[in-house]
C-alpha cells in the first residue's frame, strides 16, 4: 500500500471512535434534519428532545411545557420523537458499517462521506452490500477460482486483444476451471455481482421499479371462489395502488389463493446501467452487455422486487394504522350517557341472552338469563323476566350487543318496549367487538369472579353506553372492530399507535382518581400499572382522596410521577375545586394571584360573576403581571370557565331507538338518520338500524372532490343519508350523504 493510501486509512480509522466533539456534531446533524423533514424551528426540536429525554411524556409536554416548544401537538411532539428514535438507531448504523468496512481494511474518506450523508437506512445498506460477508455464490466461487483478474481485464475494457485468448490463461484443472468459456462466465459472474452491489445503481434501478413498475395478481385456482375475486386477473401500477390494495392482495397471496408479480420493462434499465458501466467501443463490450443483463434479471430484479413490496406494505401499513388509531381515538371520545340505569344484553342462540343491569354509576346490580331467540323462542318467559328487571330497578336504557342473534334479539326488545307504556324506554345496539376479549381476560376474572364469561360482556356492553373510555380501553386496542387490516399489519407498530392514542384520549378527557379501575389510570401520564394498582389499593385501604397531593402518599409514586400525572386526574368534592379541573397544582399559585387580582374568593369558582370577569381578560396583558406564560393563561381561563367540564359533552349524543327497521323495508331515495361505525379508506360504514351497516362509498361522500373519507366524517358522527341500492340477497345497502335532487 503507498505511504499516501495507508496515511489516509489511518485518518479515516479515527473517525470511527467518536470524540464528545463527534457526538455533538451527530446531535446537531440530527436535529437539523428533523427540524427540517417536520418543517419547525431547530430550538423548539431541541427543548421537545430535552423535555423527553427528562422522562416527561408527550401528554403532559403538550399540556403542561406549551411555552418551551412553541405550543407543539402531541403529533406533533410524537413524530419528533420517533423521527429521533429512528435517527438515532441510523446514526448507530452508520457507526456500526463504518467499524465493519473498516476492519477488512477498505474504508476510503469517499466511502466513509458518503455513509455518513446518508439519510435512510437503506441507503446505508446499499454502500454496505460490496463488503457485506456473502454466503456461497456464483461469485466468490469464481474468485476461488482466480478468475478476479480476468473479471478486472474484461471491465477495463481493452480495445484490443481476444476474449477468449485471455479467458484461456486462466484454464486451470488445479482451480477447477475446464476452458476459456468457463472462464469468461465465471469472470461474467464476478462482475454481475459486482454491478448488483453498486448503490447508485440499486437505488435508481429501486426508483425506477417504484416508478413504473406495474403489479400484477391471479389466481391460483381460477374455478376457488373467494373473497379475493376481483384480483383473479388483475394489475394496476405500483405508485397508484391505494394502501387498503396493497394489504389485501398481501393477504391473498398469504392465504396462497394468489400470485403476485412485479413487473418493469427491463429495456430502460438495462440502458441506465449500461451508461454506468461501458465506455465506449471495446472487445469485451458485448461480454459486458451480457453480464449487465444477468446482473439485473438474476441479482438485482428479484431483491429491488422484495424491497419496493416491502416498502409499498410499509406504507399501507402506516395509512391502515393511521385510519384505525384515528377511529379508535374518535370512538373513544364518544360522550357518556350518564344518570342512567341501563340493561345490557349479549345476544345469543342456544345459549340464551345474557342480561345485566348495572346502575348509573356503571355498578353491577343483577344478572339473568332468557331465551328469546331460537331454537328455544321462550318469548313470554323472556319478556317477563326483562319486565321485571325494568321495573324493579327502573331501567331506562337497553344496550344490545351487535353480535350473533342481535338483530332477533332487537327484534324482541322493540316488541317489548311497544307493549310497556308505564315508563319511557329506548335501545341502542352497540358495537361489541373485543367484549368478549375482556370477558376471559384476568382483569375480568378479578372483577367478577363469580360471573363466566358471557355475564361479564353483558355488563361490559351496558357499560359501554355509560362511560365509553372507561370501559374501553380495559380491552386491547386492536381488539376494538373499528380498524381494516388490523392483523395484517406489523403488531408492534400497530400496538404502539394505538397505545399513544388511548393514553392521548384518556389525558384528554381527564380521570376520576375515587373512581377510575386500574386499567384507566395506567394509561394516564406518569402511572404504570405498578402504580395504577398501588391508587386503588392505596383508595380501598384509606378511602377515598381528598386531594391531588394526597397522591404522594401512594408507595412509589414519586416527585416525577407526580408532577406527570396530577393535571389530569380529578377529584370531585375535594379540598380544593381546582382538584377537578385541568390546571396543574404547579399552577395553583397563578390561580390566586389571578383572585385576589379579580377580588373573589376560590369558593366562587364555577358562578356566573367569574364567567363573565373572565370573559373580558386579555391573556397577553395579564400573564406578566401574574408570572406566567400567555398559552398557560389561556388554559387556566378557560379551565376556570368550565370547572369539572367534560370534553366529550361536546360530541353528539348517539341515536336511540324504540323500534326496528328491516333491510326488507329499505327502497331507494328513502331518507335515515345514522351513526358512523368505521371509517376506511374506500368509505365509510353507517349504522342505520338494519343487521349490517351501510356502506357509503367515497365518491357518495360529498358533492366536492373528497380525498380521504376522514376529511369528511369521523366514527361516532350522526349522519342523514339516503338510501342508494339495496342488495336483499347479500344483505348489503348502498347509501349517499349526496341529497337527492
Amino acid at each position: 500500500m503507498a505511504k499516501e493510501q495507508v496515511g489516509q486509512a489511518d485518518e479515516v480509522r479515527a473517525h470511527v471512535e467518536l470524540t464528545d466533539e463527534m457526538k455533538a456534531v451527530i446531535r446537531e446533524r440530527i436535529l437539523k434534519q428533523i427540524a427540517s423533514e417536520l418543517q419547525l424551528p431547530v430550538g423548539r426540536v431541541k427543548t421537545t428532545i430535552g423535555l423527553l429525554d427528562e422522562g416527561n411524556t408527550i401528554p403532559f409536554i403538550a399540556r403542561y411545557r406549551k411555552e418551551m416548544t412553541g405550543e407543539l401537538d402531541e403529533n406533533q411532539l410524537r413524530d419528533i420523537e420517533e423521527r429521533h428514535s429512528y435517527l438515532k438507531n441510523l446514526e448507530d448504523r452508520k457507526l456500526e458499517v463504518i467499524r465493519l468496512i473498516d476492519e477488512q481494511g477498505k474504508l476510503t474518506s469517499e466511502l466513509h462521506a458518503a455513509i455518513e450523508s446518508a439519510v435512510k437506512l437503506q441507503e446505508v445498506e446499499d454502500l454496505y452490500r460490496p463488503y457485506r460477508q456473502k454466503r456461497k455464490t456464483r461469485a466468490s466461487v469464481a474468485k476461488e477460482k482466480g478468475l478476479e483478474p480476468l473479471a478486472a481485464w474484461i471491465l477495463a475494457q481493452p480495445k484490443q486483444g481476444d476474449v477468449m485468448a485471455e479467458a484461456g490463461k486462466y484454464v486451470s484443472a488445479d482451480k477447477g476451471v475446464g476452458s476459456a468459456e468457463e472462464a469468461v462466465h465465471g469472470a461474467m459472474d464476478i462482475i454481475a455481482e459486482q454491478i448488483a452491489d453498486d448503490a447508485k445503481v440499486r437505488a435508481w434501478v429501486r426508483r425506477h421499479t417504484y416508478e413504473q413498475g406495474i403489479l400484477r395478481t391471479e389466481a391460483k385456482h381460477a374455478d376457488q371462489e373467494s373473497v379475493y375475486e376481483m384480483y383473479y386477473a388483475y394489475q394496476e401500477p405500483v405508485r397508484k395502488l391505494p394502501p387498503h390494495r396493497i394489504l389485501a392482495i398481501n393477504r391473498g397471496e398469504r392465504e396462497e389463493v394468489l400470485k403476485v408479480y412485479l413487473e418493469v420493462a427491463p429495456e430502460r434499465i438495462h440502458d441506465y446501467i449500461a451508461k454506468q458501466v461501458l465506455r465506449g467501443p471495446s472487445v469485451v463490450r458485448e461480454t459486458l452487455t451480457s453480464a449487465i443483463e444477468d446482473a439485473y434479471k438474476r441479482l438485482i430484479a428479484p431483491s429491488i422486487e422484495r424491497e419496493v413490496r416491502n416498502e409499498m406494505t410499509e406504507k399501507a401499513e402506516e395509512k391502515a394504522i393511521e385510519v384505525f388509531a384515528e377511529n379508535l381515538r374518535n370512538l373513544l371520545l364518544q360522550p357518556p350517557v350518564k344518570g342512567k340505569v341501563v340493561l345490557g344484553v349479549d345476544p345469543a342462540y342456544r345459549t340464551g341472552c345474557k342480561l345485566a343491569v348495572v346502575d348509573d354509576t356503571g355498578k353491577m346490580l343483577e344478572i339473568a338469563v332468557t331465551y328469546p331467540t331460537p331454537p328455544n323462542n321462550k318469548v313470554t318467559e323472556a319478556k317477563a323476566v326483562i319486565k321485571k328487571l325494568i321495573d324493579k330497578y327502573s331501567v331506562e336504557l337497553i344496550v344490545i350487543g351487535n353480535g350473533t342473534a342481535s338483530r332477533e334479539t332487537e327484534q324482541f326488545i322493540a316488541e317489548l318496549i311497544g307493549e310497556i307504556k308505564t315508563r319511557k324506554l329506548q335501545y341502542l345496539i352497540v358495537n361489541e367487538a373485543g367484549a368478549s376479549v375482556y370477558s376471559a381476560s384476568k382483569l375480568a376474572q378479578t372483577e367478577f369472579p363469580e360471573l363466566d364469561v358471557a355475564e361479564r360482556s353483558a355488563i361490559s356492553i351496558a357499560r359501554r353506553l355509560q362511560d365509553p373510555l372507561a370501559e374501553l380501553v380495559k380491552i386491547e386496542p386492536k381488539a376494538i372492530g373499528v380498524g381494516q387490516y388490523q392483523h395484517d399489519v406489523t403488531q408492534k407498530r400497530l400496538e404502539e399507535s394505538l397505545k399513544f392514542v388511548v393514553e392521548s384520549a384518556v389525558n384528554h378527557v381527564g380521570v376520576d382518581v375515587n373512581t377510575a379501575s386500574p386499567s384507566l389510570l395506567s394509561y394516564v401520564s406518569g402511572i404504570n400499572s405498578t402504580l395504577a394498582k398501588n391508587i386503588v389499593k392505596y383508595r380501598d385501604d384509606n378511602g377515598k382522596f381528598a386531594s391531588r397531593a394526597e397522591l404522594q402518599k401512594v408507595p412509589r409514586l414519586g416527585a416525577k410521577a407526580f408532577e406527570q400525572c396530577a393535571g389530569f386526574l380529578r377529584i370531585g368534592e375535594g379540598d380544593s375545586p381546582l382538584d377537578n379541573t385541568p390546571i396543574h397544582p404547579e399552577s395553583y399559585d397563578v390561580v390566586d394571584k389571578l383572585f385576589r387580582e379579580l377580588k373573589l374568593a376560590l369558593s366562587q369558582l364555577g358562578s356566573a360573576q367569574l364567567k363573565e370577569m373572565l370573559q373580558h381578560l386579555e391573556p397577553e396583558q395579564l400573564a406578566p403581571k401574574l408570572g406566567v406564560g400567555v398559552p398557560t393563561l389561556r388554559d387556566i381561563l378557560d379551565s376556570l370557565q368550565r370547572p369539572g367540564r367534560d370534553p366529550r359533552e361536546d360530541v353528539p349524543a348517539p341515536i336511540f331507538r324504540t323500534d326496528v327497521l328491516q333491510i326488507e323495508d329499505l327502497s331507494p331515495g328513502m331518507e335515515l338518520k345514522g351513526t358512523v361505525r368505521n371509517v376506511i379508506d374506500f368509505g365509510a360504514f353507517v349504522d342505520i338500524g338494519i343487521k349490517n351497516d351501510g356502506l357509503v362509498h367515497i365518491s357518495q361522500l360529498s358533492d366536492s372532490y373528497v380525498k380521504h373519507p376522514m376529511d369528511v366524517v369521523s366514527v361516532g358522527d350522526v349522519v342523514t343519508v339516503w338510501v342508494l341500492n339495496v342488495d336483499l340477497k347479500k344483505g348489503r345497502v348502498g347509501l349517499t350523504m349526496k341529497k337527492p335532487s
